[in-house]
């Protein structure tokens, strides 16, 4: 019984039990959340825009409820998690996880595909967490956690509409969280390295059109690399997916974990970045003040 077509209408006892509600869940990332989550004895709700396909990926499960679920269709987003309530009763932990990847060179993103990707990966969790907030607000418990990525940390070339979207999230997410906290809801921002997900595919990357001679030998020399580097990335999905599950038992969840040696490694270097930046014109920043 894991599609939302089958659903009884009965809530199932959730004695110990806490309810995840993934998004993104038919592939890569998503897909390893879930499973370690149902393997530990929690109940699942695994989204995505095809749930046969879904449901295929996790595997069949008592405990598991796929559901369709376009993360940039707010209607959607409130039948979902409508879905989840009805035939679990509650959310404890919900995982925005769904993204796509426009990647390019700033003036070769086409604004279409520039807006697409905020649409997606920065309006689509806030989407599902505006339509889930109500739930978690009653139960005055529960867990947001947001996959963001390094690119939310430090911007790069090729990276444009992607850490914008990130970028976007992570300030979202920090806001958000003293807004919540008194309702028992806390946040937590992921900021994962390279991991050996899916997200190089053709599946989930679109690579701008070359069509500026300045920017043609940079862009094919990078996506030869990123897509050699694709099936090779050093980071292990499911040890992540493990982490979050103990990550999510914690009293207080950190609000960023930096997923990764390589994302601990940059958020090193970033800090001594903005440090760097800050004394660089210590002076001259410190006194622009009205004069008395």
């Amino acid at each position: 019984m894991s599609q939302q077509n089958d659903q009884t209408g009965q809530k199932e006892d959730m004695t110990g039990k806490k309810v995840w509600f993934i998004t993104g869940a038919g592939r890569g990332m998503g897909t390893d959340i879930a499973k370690a989550a149902l393997a530990v004895g929690h109940a699942v709700v695994a989204t995505g825009r095809n749930p046969e396909k879904v449901a295929h990926a996790i595997g069949e499960n008592e405990a598991l409820l796929a559901v369709k679920l376009d993360v940039t269709d707010p209607a959607a987003a409130e039948a979902a998690i409508q879905a989840a309530v009805d035939r679990f009763g509650r959310i404890d932990v919900l995982v925005n996880n769904a993204g796509n990847f426009y990647a390019g060179f700033f003036e070769e993103i086409t604004p279409e595909d520039f807006r697409a990707q905020i649409e997606t990966t920065m309006f689509g969790p806030m989407n599902v967490t505006r339509a889930a907030l109500p739930v978690l607000r009653a139960q005055r418990s529960g867990l947001v956690i947001t996959i963001s990525s390094t690119a939310g940390i430090a911007g790069g070339e090729f990276l444009t509409a992607y850490a914008a979207s990130k970028f976007g999230i992570e300030g979202w997410a920090e806001s958000l969280a003293p807004e919540i906290a008194p309702f028992g809801i806390r946040t937590m921002l992921v900021e994962p390295g390279f991991f050996r997900t899916e997200l190089l595919t053709p599946e989930s990357t679109r690579y701008a059109e070359s069509t500026i001679g300045d920017y043609a030998q940079r862009t094919e020399q990078t996506v030869t690399s990123w897509k050699s580097m694709n099936g090779l990335q050093g980071g292990d999905p499911a040890k992540l997916a493990d982490a979050l599950i103990r990550l999510a038992e914690l009293e207080q969840p950190p609000l960023r974990f930096a997923a990764g040696a390589d994302a601990v490694g940059l958020f090193d270097s970033r800090a001594k970045e903005l440090q760097d930046q800050a004394n660089a014109h210590r002076e001259l920043s410190s006194n622009l003040a009205h004069d008395a």
